[in-house]
């Protein structure tokens, strides 16, 4: 991996936005994730304790050695690539992704977008799923099912690995039935690196015996 450029972005991009943007000073942070296949740069905003608003991921590819972003096509959800050629573009596009995101976040805050009648945020919905659009999996097992009770509850798990910077996808798909036989679906995506696989891996496995099972809470 050639990561000389990469490595002097990362040194200059920190202090180059917050010199050119006061709001951006005191409130966004980026956080390095140098072990993937294109090591990339997340861009956030905290928003509140451990919660994290994320507005913009800059991806290196060591093998041509250039950063790009990805954009996905709110019509038809399809992902381009836009490759940045210096410094310059890359504190541009980080920047204007910046303010795009207090925009929609001033959007929101107008609206007051919240669904009543299942009480939660429409506004995490729609992240979820621009997350998994922008996420181009090649899917290597079906659906495994981990947890099944007829006609009340049925867990479900996928694992993938994404086209373009080779990191672990595991999809999580909930399906319950309401009192009138209503299916209600619910997916949850998550991304991970090798490094992180082996972390929970180890984890999991050093605390199986304090888990419990589905039909014990449930009890």
């Amino acid at each position: 991996m050639h990561l000389e450029w990469f490595d002097r972005v990362c040194g200059e991009l920190q202090d180059s936005l917050n010199s050119i943007c006061d709001k951006y000073g005191e409130n966004g942070s980026m956080l390095i994730e140098r072990g993937a296949k294109h090591p990339r740069i997340d861009f956030f905003t905290e928003r509140g304790v451990d919660e994290r608003d994320y507005f913009c991921s800059l991806f290196f590819d060591p093998h041509n050695e250039e950063f790009y972003i990805q954009m996905v096509d709110p019509e038809y959800g399809h992902i381009s690539k836009v490759i940045l050629e210096d410094i310059e573009d890359i504190i541009d596009a980080v920047h204007q992704s910046f303010h795009d995101y207090l925009e929609d976040q001033d959007a929101i805050s107008e609206v007051g977008v919240l669904d009543e009648e299942t009480d939660f945020d429409i506004s995490d919905e729609v992240e979820h799923e621009l997350l998994l659009a922008e996420i181009d999996v090649e899917w290597e097992t079906p659906e495994v099912t981990a947890y099944y009770k007829e006609n009340e509850a049925e867990v479900s798990y996928q694992f993938g690995i994404t086209e373009d910077t080779g990191e672990g996808v595991i999809k999580r798909i909930n399906r319950s039935w309401s009192d009138d036989e209503e299916l209600v679906k619910d997916e949850t995506i998550i991304k991970f690196s090798k490094e992180e696989a082996s972390t929970l891996i180890a984890m999991i496995a050093s605390h199986m015996d304090s888990i419990r099972g589905v039909d014990e809470f449930m009890q």
